[in-house]
């Protein structure tokens, strides 16, 4: 009885003290919210979506640390729309951005891409909402050479494998010229921008005829003068044995040993390497993608590839990702595929962290954002 007693008076005095603190908040309310506005207005927060390529939050939180006032979260993709109305920059990776969850993101100012890919953001809808898309342009990251270099080791291995083949079915004999090496082919680089520059740059050396397209050449002295773009033998147009617009992509194709993928996926390019663009290749000529895995039709290069038209595919994007083990490409000899990671290197994750840090601090402190690319 006396335990009962002593756990009843305990029990009221707690009550009376949390209606004494009750009362109390309603006199305080109004200083806390305040208190609270004024902290969320010292901290500008960075959201990375999902857990996938770790080195770019990682190296991101490294390169802040000294700025506190800057706070770097990755959190889950399924976890992504609930927390998204805390945030101030968000970096979409691999996350879709449709006009339901670019309307979440009520504090959002800025939605850029850790590299240069786009095609996942609805930027008509972020647009109205009157949020501002970004990426960091490859040609001051290392991206885009790191890119080139990864579509050479796609080649020489797509070559390497066509000279197996060959010597197995004793189309050729081991020591015949040419076979698995780059010298004496025609390389059509399939969109001349920073990743195209970065490949013509190297495959010169290798004794190879390059021909390219772009849309607009006459941009290319401009882009010269932004990027510090320089070779040794001549400005960047001396790169290229043979120029072409957006409209004589089949006619190049034709011409060419080697095709590689180099264009930004949009509406205008997504599958423009179809049935017809592949039908106008050589047959037995190689094809190289280290763009975007919407460049090319699925149907057509499977097609293609079963023919034996196309000689060889080398990717290091898919259409889709990750790649699906069982998909019938992979039973094919001739096809090289690694997992999307042609940017990915130390000094390009590292060169992207500091683009990144940089902007969170430059919002923070209400100076523009540079070293990025505005797309709307």
């Amino acid at each position: 009885m006396v335990l009962r007693l002593r756990l009843l008076a305990k029990a009221i005095s707690r009550t009376s003290t949390y209606h004494r603190l009750m009362s109390c908040s309603a006199n305080i309310s109004g200083k806390v919210e305040r208190m609270v506005d004024n902290d969320e207005k010292k901290i500008t927060r960075v959201l990375f979506c999902g857990p996938h390529f770790p080195a770019s939050h990682t190296y991101t939180r490294e390169y802040l640390k000294e700025y506190p006032f800057v706070q770097v979260d990755d959190v889950p993709l399924d976890d992504v729309p609930g927390v998204i109305q805390n945030y101030n920059i968000c970096i979409v990776k691999t996350m879709k951005f449709d006009s339901n969850l670019l309307s979440r993101a009520e504090k959002m100012k800025l939605i850029m891409q850790y590299g240069v890919g786009l095609e996942g953001v609805d930027i008509d809808s972020a647009t109205k909402f009157g949020i501002k898309v970004a990426r960091i342009p490859s040609h001051v990251t290392g991206n885009a050479a790191s890119c080139a270099e990864m579509a050479i080791y796609l080649m020489l291995g797509l070559l390497r494998k066509q000279n197996e083949m060959q010597i197995a079915i004793k189309q050729r004999k081991v020591g015949d010229p040419i076979g698995d090496t780059l010298l004496g082919k025609t390389v059509f680089i399939l969109g001349f921008g920073n990743i195209g520059i970065d490949l013509a740059k190297r495959l010169r050396p290798f004794g190879v005829k390059i021909i390219a397209t772009k849309r607009s050449w006459a941009t290319h002295s401009l882009v010269s003068c932004l990027s510090n773009v320089s070779v040794q033998n001549g400005p960047v147009n001396d790169l290229v044995d043979e120029k072409g617009g957006h409209e004589d992509i089949h006619k190049f194709a034709s011409k060419a040993d080697i095709v590689v993928c180099c264009l930004c996926l949009n509406s205008d390019t997504v599958g423009v390497v179809n049935k017809p663009f592949i039908s106008s290749m050589r047959k037995g000529s190689l094809l190289v993608n280290i763009a975007r895995g919407g460049l090319l039709d699925y149907e057509a290069v499977l097609y293609y590839l079963e023919s034996g038209h196309l000689g060889g595919l080398g990717i290091d994007v898919a259409w889709t990702e990750p790649f699906d083990p069982d998909d019938p490409i992979l039973k094919f000899c001739n096809v090289l595929i690694t997992p999307h990671v042609a940017g990915v290197t130390e000094y390009s994750y590292r060169s992207m962290s500091k683009v990144v840090g940089d902007v969170a601090i430059q919002l923070h402190e209400g100076r523009p954002l540079t070293g990025i690319e505005f797309v709307n």
